[in-house]
């Protein structure tokens, strides 16, 4: 009762009370628990470019030339104190503020990895690395050494080959056959829609010639009928579903490691494009040790055999938008494959396979009731969509079902967005969706892409600035653990449009590409918006989130874009904690 008659009081206007004796005290500068000082700051707090872009007026830049908009930012608690002058700033500094000479170091709004799967990088320590090999005779010889120091019968996994370079001639078990032993082997494609398994691994599975290939997947088969150990799409299940599963304390241990090295990377927060349950109660395990290394978005994986964990938190909801470490506010739905293994799905005929058009839909495990669902509990959904009617299908659900949402102020996402029809793009922007999409798959596919679709598809395909110019959202990130997540190599695919030799002369189709403010915005700004996290994060102001990074190299003013990949990041922050310290050749001045 005491407690309610002060609030009245108070409320009245303080009728009575004394004035507090520190009144004028309180007008003091509030003091800094950090102070980073001779940085080159780039807040990103003024507007977007526009669709074609062009910088806004009030960008820091000048003849197209960038100056940093601030050169100290000082930190209390989790939250951004004040940013401006090392001088303007100064009256922050108190006898425990601790000051970070950044020596003329660049600092950007923290990275955000917007689609990943971070025990990937974790698993790829225990596995071995065919990425490097031309034959499936070189994949062979690359197993020798792990068959002949592992326990008998344990299964050896690697990884690393391209479903879609390898498209046309699909590898064979037959040579690792020849090297396994009595070991089961699984080596997983590069792009998580492809896996060769031996003769070992196929019988573990009961896999013969008499297997039907499962809806939405194939099992590969020779002339004869017989299995060749390839299985594309949603077949690969046949054989993961009997991989022995690692334990809780390994899955951990295995996440963390793929977190720690988005720290490493720069990036402060990691969205996990599909986690089933064998992964979540690692994620939430570590989330109440208070031991993730860097924020996590887990989108749950929205896919039948998944039901158990999509209905549990559908009937939770999403957690709350705060200051924590682990967000499940995201749900990822799957409608078609991939377009470098012929699953994507395609309005006409695949040009280099006349009466194939990929698969999609209910035979790809796209619950559509379930996700339905999901979106009136207020979770944002991403649909992964690569194919050019795969996107219109995905469009289409959404052009039915947003209109009855309760919460229309989310932005949902088409996650890759690959090939899109001329017809749809501007349903993009008109359906307030976001595009999440890698400039690391563009360069990378440009091989064979065209190959899949012909020359007038592909002017739909990766397609960054028409996206934009429909009025989409746009965010890029890189679908780890297949293509690099290094900052740099992003940046460099997404404004160049070629690979790290500068491969096509000219870029692929580089009118396509983006500025380097839109890549930097779509690595920081942009998720932050498309997450609804725009009033606490994507920009560097006073009361937002201190997460930061900090790069060796002004990415705005490299003499050469291939100078990008000269640059390091040097320090990544999260809530004002410093959580990766990579400066050991800067002299940390006042530090």
């Amino acid at each position: 009762m005491k407690r309610f008659l002060m609030v009245l009081l108070l409320a009245a206007g303080g009728c009575g009370a004394p004035e507090p004796p520190d009144r004028a005290a309180s007008t003091e500068p509030e003091v800094a628990d950090v102070l980073f000082t001779n940085a080159r700051v780039y807040t990103f707090d003024w507007p977007d470019p526009d669709p074609d872009g062009h910088p806004s007026a009030d960008a820091p830049q000048a003849d197209g030339v960038w100056q940093p908009d601030a050169t100290a930012i000082a930190v209390q608690g989790s939250k951004i104190l004040a940013v401006g002058s090392v001088e303007s700033l100064a009256p922050h500094q108190g006898a425990e503020t601790r000051i970070i000479d950044l020596a003329g170091a660049v600092v950007i709004p923290g990275l955000v990895e917007s689609h990943g799967h971070y025990n990937e990088i974790g698993e790829q320590a225990d596995r071995v690395d065919v990425s490097g090999a031309a034959t499936v005779e070189e994949m062979a010889g690359l197993l020798v050494a792990r068959v002949e120091s592992a326990a008998p019968g344990e299964w050896i996994i690697g990884a690393g080959w391209d479903e879609g370079a390898w498209a046309d001639k699909l590898p064979v078990k037959g040579p690792v056959d020849a090297v396994s032993g009595d070991h089961p082997v699984v080596l997983f494609g590069r792009r998580g829609f492809g896996l060769l398994a031996n003769a070992k691994a196929l019988e573990i599975a009961g896999i013969s010639s008499e297997t039907p290939s499962p809806s939405g997947g194939e099992v590969v088969r020779d002339s004869n009928g017989e299995p060749t150990g390839v299985l594309l799409n949603r077949a690969r299940s046949l054989v993961t579903d009997v991989i022995p599963a690692a334990t809780l304390s390994k899955k951990m241990q295995l996440l963390h490691t793929g977190l720690s090295a988005m720290a490493e990377a720069g990036y402060v927060t990691a969205h996990h494009a599909g986690v089933y349950g064998d992964y979540m109660p690692a994620y939430e395990a570590l989330a109440q040790a208070g031991d993730l290394p860097v924020r996590v978005e887990a989108m749950v994986a929205a896919r039948p055999e998944n039901a158990v964990l999509m209905e549990r938190w559908i009937a939770r909801g999403p957690t709350p938008v705060d200051d924590r470490r682990l967000w499940v506010r995201g749900v990822k739905a799957y409608y078609d494959g991939s377009l470098g293994s012929r699953g994507a799905k395609l309005i006409e005929d695949y040009s280099d396979e006349p009466g194939h058009r990929g698969v999609s839909g209910d035979e790809y495990g796209f619950p559509e009731d379930m996700v339905t669902r999901a979106i009136g509990q207020g979770f944002q959904v991403g649909v992964h969509a690569i194919g050019d009617a795969g996107n219109r299908a995905v469009l289409d659900y959404y052009e039915r079902v947003l209109p009855d949402s309760p919460h229309p102020e989310i932005r949902h996402r088409i996650e890759h967005a690959q090939i899109v029809h001329p017809d749809d793009f501007q349903r993009f922007g008109d359906l307030g969706l976001v595009a999440s999409m890698e400039p690391g798959h563009a360069v990378e596919d440009s091989p064979w892409a065209e190959d899949r679709v012909g020359p007038e598809r592909i002017l739909g395909g990766y397609a960054w600035r028409t996206l934009r110019q429909a009025g989409a959202g746009l965010i890029f990130n890189s679908d780890l653990a297949g293509t690099d997540y290094d900052i740099f190599y992003g940046l460099h695919s997404a404004v160049t449009r070629t690979d790290r030799n500068g491969e096509p002369a000219g870029g692929w189709y580089p009118e396509q590409s983006v500025t380097m403010e839109e890549a930097l915005r779509a690595y920081t700004v942009w998720p932050a918006v498309a997450s609804g996290k725009q009033d606490l994060t994507g920009i560097i102001r006073s009361g937002r989130w201190a997460d930061l990074t900090v790069l060796s190299i002004d990415p705005f003013n490299v003499p050469r874009p291939r100078d990008l990949f000269e640059g390091r990041v040097l320090m990544t922050v999260i809530a004002g904690e410093i959580v990766y310290d990579g400066r050991e050749n800067i002299e940390p001045g006042g530090e």
